[in-house]
C-alpha cells in the first residue's frame, strides 16, 4: 500500500485517540470526583498519557526530529511514574480515611465504550505500524490496547461496586492500573535508551 495513505491512515488513528480521550477526561474526572473512585480518577490519568502519547505519534509521522523522539518517550515514562504515585497516595488516603466509592453510571456506560473504541483503535494502530514499519506508532499502539484493558479492569470494578455495594473493587481496579502503569513506564524508558529501529522493533514484537 502507498506510503501517504498509510501515513494518512496513521494520523487519522491518532486523531481520533486524541478527540476521544480529550473528551473522555473532561467526562472521567467528573465521574470521579462525584464518585470519589479510586479507579476512575486513575483512568483518567492514564488517558491523559494516553492523549500525550498520540501526539507524540502525529509528531513523528509528520517529520519530526529524531532526537526529539527520544526524548518524548522518556517524557511518557516519567508520566507513568507520575500516574503510579498519585493512584498509591490516593489510594492509601481513601483506605485510611475510609471513603467509599459510590455507583457512577455514567461512568460506567463511558467506560464500557472505551473499552471497545480502545481495542479497535489498538488493532488499526498495530497493523498500519507494521505496514509503515514505524517503531513509535507501533509503541503507542501497545500504550492504547494497555489502555483499552485498563477500561476493562476499572468497568468491572465499577460493576461489582454498583451491583453488590463491593467497594473494595474500585481501589483493587486502581492496583491494576498501577501494575501496568509500572511495566509501561519500564517499556517507555528503556525505548527512550535502546531506540531501536523499524526492523528490530518488528522483531522483538513477533
Amino acid at each position: 500500500m502507498n506510503q501517504k495513505i498509510l501515513l494518512k491512515r496513521g494520523l487519522l488513528l491518532e486523531y481520533l485517540t486524541l478527540g476521544w480521550n480529550v473528551v473522555g477526561v473532561v467526562i472521567v474526572v467528573i465521574a470521579a470526583y462525584a464518585a470519589h473512585s479510586v479507579a476512575l480518577a486513575g483512568f483518567g490519568l492514564d488517558s491523559l498519557i494516553e492523549i500525550f502519547a498520540s501526539i507524540v505519534v502525529v509528531w513523528q509521522l509528520t517529520g519530526v526530529n529524531h532526537h526529539r523522539e527520544r526524548l518524548a518517550l522518556r517524557l511518557i515514562g516519567i508520566a507513568f511514574i507520575a500516574l503510579i504515585i498519585y493512584i498509591v497516595a490516593q489510594l492509601l488516603f481513601t483506605l485510611l480515611t475510609g471513603t467509599r466509592a459510590i455507583p457512577s453510571f455514567g461512568g460506567v456506560v463511558w467506560i464500557a465504550a472505551t473499552f471497545i473504541v480502545m481495542l479497535l483503535l489498538a488493532f488499526g494502530k498495530r497493523v498500519t505500524g507494521r505496514q509503515l514499519k514505524n517503531t513509535v506508532l507501533l509503541t503507542e499502539g501497545q500504550v492504547t490496547l494497555v489502555d483499552a484493558y485498563l477500561a476493562g479492569a476499572v468497568l468491572a470494578g465499577l460493576l461489582l461496586n454498583a451491583l453488590f455495594g463491593w467497594w473494595w473493587a474500585d481501589p483493587l481496579a486502581s492496583l491494576i492500573i498501577v501494575y501496568y502503569g509500572i511495566r509501561e513506564a519500564v517499556h517507555a524508558l528503556r525505548e527512550s535508551r535502546e531506540h531501536l529501529s523499524p526492523t528490530d522493533a518488528l522483531r522483538k514484537d513477533l
